[in-house]
């Protein structure tokens, strides 16, 4: 008997990295499409991975059956893994405008072939994709173009919210209309898959209109240079501050390449009709400091982003002085505080005024709190919800929202986990490998290939690597000893090369010749170097 199936390879669980996986069929005969293909940023204990994103092993070993991708819009959690994921694939895309232009421009970062491949579809259109009629529905989020699904196979029929929230004012595009989910009412929606981000917060995020208004009071009271860091894919929040700007006669400079990315994109698509044309980074020093408000990548403390680099003193065309403001125009990512308090320090050193959340009304969340999940709840009335897009108590907030509010069949589930969809319920019907890849580099591995533990032991406890030259099975002349992270002296001012020597001439000098020399040397230090530093490094013994 053929089913309906969906399976979350990456995001449930977890924020970030969203990938998930629709299906019709039976046994091995499934016919697949995808909804997004996303990244997250490496977090501490992964030195030297650049991004993280879902395995597609599952998929990827039957890649004949996925018969495309839709991408719900343009955040970097939802497609920042297709230009490293949909070239082994290359079935069709369908997006929306906006996100295709920033898609396209990832592929050619990357010299990619998409030739006939992004198919745009327009809010309210019909994608027919395998076994599936899929409808895109326009809702509001925090960027611009973001589309929820109606998924109808010939079993079931699916709500997928995607990424998205109530907002009535969102400064670019439509406000939420409820009208276009009561267009359906007719419908039973046998499961609502669900933004579960902000299920645990009471109320309503709010809207972008009331950020604008707040902006252009406080923007109003400052003299001095503003600093303003904010999402760059936040196109609204862009408008609304390069409004306030004009309207307290401040020039906007653009710094950072994701603003000119999102900025350049969103132009092309003419979302951007009407503003005053943005400054160039290098005029910034020509204008006057009351005239000039910097609109700037590194919200989120990146040490590479512009906002970072000004506060070292680092930017090629930008210098921030006493008397100016940074507004953080953002919420705090988990996982950044460490970085964004820095960044903040570097800032309050030079006497600079500092504003965020916490002092002011600076900004509004993308996602749905808890009414705004009620309202969602009312007017798609399903039969059962699973929700996705959160950690594990987001998932189970959102359940538990669910039941109390009459939605009486609730699956909390992780990636990897198959569930089955009826006109009925929805269960567990098996689990599927999922994991996580990296970008090491220009490299992408398997996480559990990654060399990131080796490296994040390394920095910890150090690497000596002891070179020996044989002849004959025998050691020709004293070993060469390199000493990477370790300290120079011991409590008593002895070299700790002076302890690695003498652990080797042990060895040498030992009269038990059995065994493996290499192990009885790494042993031997190991052991004299904990002694006399209280930790154990890594060893690497090299044989000429």
């Amino acid at each position: 008997m053929k089913n309906t199936y969906f399976l979350p390879l990456g995001g449930t669980g977890e924020i970030g990295m969203n990938l998930n996986l629709y299906g019709y069929g039976e046994g091995k005969d499934i016919e697949w499409f995808m909804v997004d293909c996303g990244v997250t940023f490496s977090q501490a204990g992964l030195p030297g991975i650049d991004l993280q994103m879902p395995d597609p092993t599952f998929i990827a070993s039957q890649k004949e059956k996925l018969m495309g991708i839709i991408l719900t819009h343009a955040h970097e959690d939802h497609i920042g893994a297709m230009p490293f994921i949909w070239p082994f694939f290359k079935c069709p895309i369908y997006t929306t405008e906006f996100t295709a232009a920033l898609l396209m421009e990832k592929f050619d970062e990357y010299n990619i072939d998409y030739t006939n491949k992004i198919i745009i579809h327009n809010d309210g259109e019909i994608i027919n994709i395998g076994n599936f009629q899929v409808k895109a529905i326009g809702l509001t989020h925090s960027i611009p173009e973001m589309n929820a699904l109606l998924i109808k196979s010939p079993s079931a029929n699916i709500f997928h919210t995607g990424d998205w929230k109530i907002d009535k004012d969102p400064i670019i595009g439509d406000g939420f209309n409820k009208e276009k989910l009561l267009d359906f009412e007719d419908i039973e929606i046998d499961a609502l898959v669900c933004d579960s981000t902000n299920a645990m917060t009471p109320g309503i995020s709010g809207s972008e209109l009331s950020v604008k208004n707040s902006l252009e009071e406080i923007i109003g009271k400052i003299e001095g240079r503003i600093f303003l860091s904010t999402f760059a894919s936040n196109v609204a929040r862009l408008c609304s501050v390069a409004e306030a700007a004009a309207k307290h006669d401040r020039h906007v400079v653009l710094s950072g390449r994701g603003m000119h990315r999102i900025v350049n994109a969103a132009k092309s698509v003419g979302l951007l009709g009407g503003l005053p044309d943005f400054v160039d980074e290098e005029n910034a020093g020509y204008l006057p400091a009351e005239k000039t408000l910097i609109l700037c990548t590194g919200s989120q403390g990146e040490y590479r982003a512009a906002l970072s680099k000004i506060a070292r003193d680092e930017h090629q065309h930008i210098v921030a002085e006493k008397g100016d403001t940074v507004i953080f125009s953002s919420k705090i990512i988990p996982g950044n505080e460490a970085g964004i308090i820095n960044l903040q320090n570097q800032f309050a050193k030079k006497d600079i005024k500092i504003i965020t959340g916490k002092d002011e009304f600076v900004h509004v969340s993308g996602h749905p709190c808890q009414d705004e999940l009620i309202e969602m709840y009312n007017l798609i009335q399903p039969k059962s919800i699973i929700p996705v897009h959160g950690e594990f108590r987001h998932l189970v907030a959102n359940a538990n929202l669910a039941k109390n509010n009459g939605i009486k069949n609730s699956l909390v589930i992780e990636n990897g986990t198959v569930v089955k969809i009826s006109n009925k319920d929805v269960s567990i019907h098996h689990q599927v490998e999922s994991g996580r890849l990296y970008k090491d580099g220009k490299i992408i591995i398997y996480d559990y290939e990654s060399p990131s533990n080796e490296r994040s032991k390394i920095s910890f406890t150090g690497l000596i690597v002891i070179s020996i030259v044989l002849q004959n099975n025998k050691i020709k002349s004293k070993p060469k000893i390199k000493m990477i992270g370790l300290p120079e002296f011991d409590e008593e001012g002895i070299k700790l090369s002076d302890w690695v020597n003498q652990a080797l001439d042990n060895v040498i000098s030992s009269k038990n010749k059995s065994g493996n020399l290499e192990s009885k040397i790494k042993n031997a230090v190991i052991r004299q170097i904990r002694e006399v530093w209280g930790k154990k490094p890594k060893v690497e013994v090299i044989f000429h």
